[in-house]
């Protein structure tokens, strides 16, 4: 099982940006897909972006494609998510996900291992 924590959420006006960052414990990181889902009050877990456990493959949301971008440092045992151009609609609590492939990655409702989540408020 791994262990995950997410960080660097905030308050940030629209058209800035934001760096979150998924810290992972546990069993070996580098064998894991990762992903981020995004989750706004009364609205559903949605699907943000994912990267295969080389990060050589990544994988994005049409709403965000274009302005995020997903990475990985297996040596430090974390994924990110840089987000820039933010808008208000991208305000939401963002969660990292941890699986076994980017199937598991890239849809909410599969088996996996989730942070607790890091919230973050674009204003206008």
């Amino acid at each position: 099982q791994v262990q995950l924590v997410e960080s660097g959420g905030g308050l940030v006006q629209a058209g800035g940006s934001l760096r979150l960052s998924c810290a992972a414990s546990g069993r070996t990181f580098s064998s894991y897909a990762m992903g981020w889902f995004r989750q706004a009050p009364g609205k559903g877990r949605e699907f943000v972006a994912a990267i295969s456990w080389s990060g050589g493959n990544t994988y994005y949301a049409d709403s965000v494609k274009g302005r995020f971008t997903i990475s990985r440092d297996n040596a430090k045992n974390t994924v990110y998510l840089q987000m820039n151009s933010l808008k208000p609609e991208d305000t939401a609590v963002y969660y990292c996900k941890a699986g076994d492939n980017i199937m598991v990655v890239t849809t909410a409702q599969s088996s996996g291992s989730w942070g607790q989540g890091t919230q973050v408020t674009v204003s206008s």
